[in-house]
């Protein structure tokens, strides 16, 4: 697994609304049990609650998505499946989330 990368959301009662979680784990922990991951919500879903910085609108093959980072959870790295995108790309954004969540700033 590594820290950016994209997995399908397996859970049938969420994945309507939440199609994906983003791995924001660094990789220097990757011998842990767990993952740290964010839910990525259908923008249309989030329409008028999103927190600008906090909940960045990041792009999958076209499709914007928010990153709901005040969601964000430890999960077992068993229960996330294969990477089906790496957003590496939009690094800069995703920590900027973490960041104002994290420490304010």
């Amino acid at each position: 697994m590594a820290q950016f990368s994209v997995h399908l959301n397996g859970n049938p009662h969420t994945a309507g609304d939440i199609p994906y979680l983003l791995d924001v784990q660094t990789d220097l922990l990757a011998d842990l049990a767990t993952r740290v991951v964010v839910p990525l919500y259908r923008a249309e879903v989030m329409a008028g609650k999103v927190v600008r910085t906090l909940m960045p609108t990041l792009v999958i093959d076209g499709q914007p998505l928010v990153m709901v980072t005040p969601q964000l959870a430890g999960v077992a790295h068993k229960l996330l499946g294969p990477p089906v995108a790496d957003l590496s790309d939009q690094r800069d954004l995703i920590i900027a989330a973490l960041d104002l969540l994290v420490t304010g700033i």
